[in-house]
Parts: C-alpha cells; structure tokens; sequence
C-alpha cells in the first residue's frame, strides 16, 4: 500500500498565518490603545514618578497620614463607670465555732472588696483644649453620667469632672488633671472652608479608639435640622458614627475646624459638625462662667419669605425676617420695636434669615446698645436697642 503523501507547506502556510495575527494585533493595539497591561513598580523606579498627579496624589496621602498621627494624641475616649458590684453575704456559721468573731467579720471584708469591680462603657469622643486638661465634647455624650472617665490615645484613664455644659448647642467641657505633658491642637476658623474642602474626622466609633475616616465638606450653614436650638452645622460625608460624637473634625493642614456631633437620620454617608468658631466660643464661656450668657430681645419672628415679600409690596427684598409679635417688658419693646416690622440689618450686618438672627442676637454682648435697621409701612426705620439677657 502506497504511504499517504505529505503535505511540506502545512508548517509553512501556519507560521504565516501567526505572523499575520502578530502583525494585526500589534497594530489594532497601537492604533486604539485600548489595553495598558503596564503595572506601575511602587519603588524608586516607579515610571510615574515624574508625573504632577501623581505627586499630587502622594503629598495628599501624606497629609492624611501626618494629620492622623498628629492629632491622634489629642482625641480621647468619653467613657462611663459602671459599678459591677456582687455584694458577698455573711456567714451563716462560723466554720470553725471556736474562732473568734473578727476572723468572720476579717474574711467578710476580704470578700466584700475582692468582688467591688468597674466597667467603663465607652460613649463619645472629645478634643483637648489646651495643656491645663480641659476637654471639648458634646452635651448629649455625657448627659446623665454621675462619673466620667477620659481614656487618652496612649491607654492612660483619668477621672474627669463636668465644668459646664449647653444642650443650646450640644457643647459640654471637662476637665482632668495628670503630671503627664497634654498634646492638643491648633484650631482654625472653618468659615474659610469651602464645600468640597478634604476633612477628617477621627473619634472612637464603636468604641474603636482612634477611628480615622475622610471626606469632604459637603455644604455649610446647614439649619432646620432639629438637631439643636442654634444650627448652624458643616456637612460632610466624611463618615460619622455612634462613638464619633464629640470628636475633631480637621482640615487638611492638620486644624481642628469642627465638632463632630450628629449622623442624618435621612440616610447614610451625611453627617455633621459644630463650626469650632461656636464650640470655642461656648467653651471659653462655661471654663470662664460654669454657663452661656446669650442676648435676647423679646421677639417672634419668621424668615421673609418671596411671598411674605410680596404682601408688603416689597417683593425686591430678598433677606430679613418679619416680627410677628413682641413681648412686654422687653429690650425690644422698650427700643421701639413693632409688630410687622421687617428687620433687614442688626449691628451694621445684613440679616438673611430668622436662623442667623436668632444666633446674631444670641451672640452680642448682654447690655451692649446695638442699631436695629428696619422696614415699617415701606419705609427704612433705625432702632437703638439693649440687648438683655436670656434666661429660661
């Protein structure tokens, strides 16, 4: 039988049809730079090295990790004592008849205090103020809480007392005392801030000491939250949890520009913060005070409305508020004050909203004689006015 005859151009027709595919996908890559299978060498000789974004991207991951570290130290835990107490019983025999009663009496107190036991529960955060011990928080942390314990970053406990507190703003300072050096931070005015800014916010969520989260801030003067009596909150996504309350909220050069105290019931991923020009300002007041001293007028009032705007045929004003009643006996009433005015200006500043109003007004300095500007029967008015005090 005749061998089957060998086909000698099936090597050759199969290295032409590699090359071909070769050729064609070096050229289809080229051509449209569809894959960069290159992996960046994280060493020194990584190709990216001389790009500006990346050394962007590296300067702001440094400053992530030199804040963290930096004012870490300066953060506590706010935590509870819990007695875990079982009380022992006496004997009901002795176990030895002959012994005499004070061996009893002597292993009873043993046992009494051997089983006297502590707990802490971790329930906020605060910042240091300064080097004298005293420690920035939210009220709603340490309400109710008969003993309070700070925890510093480096494990140390120290019993700390209640200097003051105002559920107005959600602010409480205490105070401990050590031999040890106290770290705390530098401060700035978060009015500098503008949305989209990086922040951090670092606290102990979840009784997790030392929680770093990042983000952005997300708005500013946020109000109508319901959360306190004067709003006036950062928002930032920057992640906020139980524990977190009480914590630092800071600016990328490592400054404390907030109080972080509330997450939104709406939803997750907002959460908010005091401006730290409100938490020092209350803390300076209750280390000084033991209390806030707010100015009152003795006013009801409402934003000014587009609509509202219109009725007074003033429909080109488009900040102030309106008085709708005016109490007796009152810095208002005694200055002149209405019912119907239009405050428009209040010490020379321009008022946007009964929110800023009320904080405007709560700001002065009791007794200070202020200039009202308002709009009565379409005409501007100017009213001197003492502001007094609020009291409950």
């Amino acid at each position: 039988m005749a061998e089957p005859r060998r086909n000698n151009l099936f090597p050759l027709k199969a290295m032409v049809v590699l090359g071909l595919i070769f050729i064609g996908t070096e050229f289809f890559l080229d051509r449209f730079q569809i894959f960069d299978v290159s992996l960046p060498i994280f060493e020194d000789g990584n190709e990216f090295a001389h790009r500006q974004d990346y050394q962007d991207i590296l300067q702001l991951q440094n400053a992530f990790i030199r804040n963290a570290k930096n004012i870490k130290p300066t953060v506590v835990s706010i935590n509870k004592i819990l007695d875990d107490f079982e009380p022992a019983v006496w004997p009901d025999s002795p176990s030895h008849p002959s012994r005499p009663w004070y061996f009893s009496f002597k292993e009873w107190m043993a046992k009494s205090i051997s089983k006297t036991r502590y707990r802490i529960e971790n329930v906020g955060s605060g910042v240091i103020l300064n080097s004298k011990g005293y420690v920035l928080t939210n009220h709603h942390v340490i309400k109710d809480i008969p003993r309070i314990m700070v925890r510093m970053s480096g494990g140390k406990d120290h019993f700390a007392d209640v200097v003051g507190f105002d559920p107005l703003t959600d602010l409480a300072v205490l105070k401990f005392s050590t031999f040890s050096r106290i770290p705390y931070p530098e401060f700035a005015e978060s009015q500098h801030m503008g949305v989209g800014d990086w922040v951090m916010a670092i606290g102990n969520p979840y009784g997790l000491e030392g929680t770093v989260t990042v983000g952005v801030v997300s708005g500013k003067g946020r109000t109508d939250l319901g959360i306190t009596t004067y709003e006036n909150f950062i928002q930032t996504d920057a992640s906020i949890n139980p524990g977190n309350s009480g914590g630092p909220l800071i600016n990328l050069a490592g400054e404390v520009v907030g109080i972080n105290t509330a997450v939104a019931e709406i939803g997750s991923g907002v959460g908010f913060a005091i401006p730290i020009e409100t938490a020092l300002h209350v803390a300076t007041q209750l280390i000084e005070d033991g209390e806030v001293k707010r100015g009152w007028l003795g006013v009801g009032i409402q934003s000014l409305t587009p609509e509202l705007a219109s009725t007074f045929d003033l429909a080109h004003l488009k900040n102030g508020v309106l008085v709708n009643s005016v109490d007796k006996k009152t810095p208002a009433e005694t200055g002149g004050m209405q019912r119907g005015d239009i405050i428009i200006q209040f010490d020379g500043m321009e008022v946007p909203g009964s929110k800023k109003f009320q904080e405007m007004v709560a700001d002065t300095k009791i007794g200070k004689v202020v200039t009202v500007k308002v709009i009565r029967n379409g005409a501007e008015k100017n009213l001197e006015i003492k502001i007094g005090r609020l009291s409950f």
